[in-house]
C-alpha cells in the first residue's frame, strides 16, 4: 500500500476531530455526576447544600397538592409512580439509580418541570443543592 492512498483517510479523520473539538459545548448524556451537580448549585447559591433542609423541602407540599415525595416516594430509593398519570419513575437517589443526575440537560429540564408542579415556580439553586445533598445522603 502506498502512502498517498492514506492521505484522504488521515485528512478525513483530522477534519472530523477538528469539527468535534469546535462543536458547541452542549450538555451530552452522561456529561456530569450527582456530585458535580451538587457542586454547581452550591456554587450558584453561595452555600453548600444541606441534607436536612433538602429532606424537609422534598417532603413538604409548599401549599400545593403535591410534594416531591408524592411521585418519588419517601425515601426516594425505590421506583416511584407519577401521582397523576401513574407512569413509573426510576429511583431518584443516585445510590439506587446510577443514571440519576448524570445528564445536565435532563436534570435542568426535570427540576424546572417538577418545581413548577410542586412549588409553582422554578426552584432556587439553594433548594436544588439542598435536595441533591439529601438525595446523595441516601445509601
Amino acid at each position: 500500500m502506498n502512502l498517498h492512498s492514506k492521505k484522504p483517510l488521515v485528512a478525513g479523520c483530522a477534519l472530523t476531530l477538528l469539527a468535534a473539538l469546535q462543536w458547541p459545548t452542549a450538555a451530552l448524556a452522561g456529561d456530569t455526576t450527582p456530585a458535580a451537580q451538587l457542586q454547581r448549585w452550591s456554587a450558584q447559591a453561595g452555600t453548600p447544600g444541606d441534607a436536612q433542609r433538602g429532606q424537609a423541602f422534598f417532603n413538604a407540599k409548599h401549599g400545593a397538592e403535591w410534594s416531591c415525595a408524592s411521585c418519588h416516594g419517601t425515601p426516594p430509593t425505590a421506583q416511584g409512580k407519577h401521582a397523576n398519570t401513574g407512569k413509573t419513575i426510576a429511583p431518584l437517589a443516585p445510590a439506587f439509580n446510577p443514571k440519576a443526575f448524570t445528564d445536565t440537560a435532563k436534570v435542568d429540564k426535570w427540576f424546572r418541570r417538577n418545581c413548577k408542579d410542586v412549588v409553582s415556580r422554578e426552584c432556587s439553586a439553594g433548594e436544588k443543592a439542598d435536595v441533591l445533598a439529601y438525595l446523595n445522603s441516601l445509601k
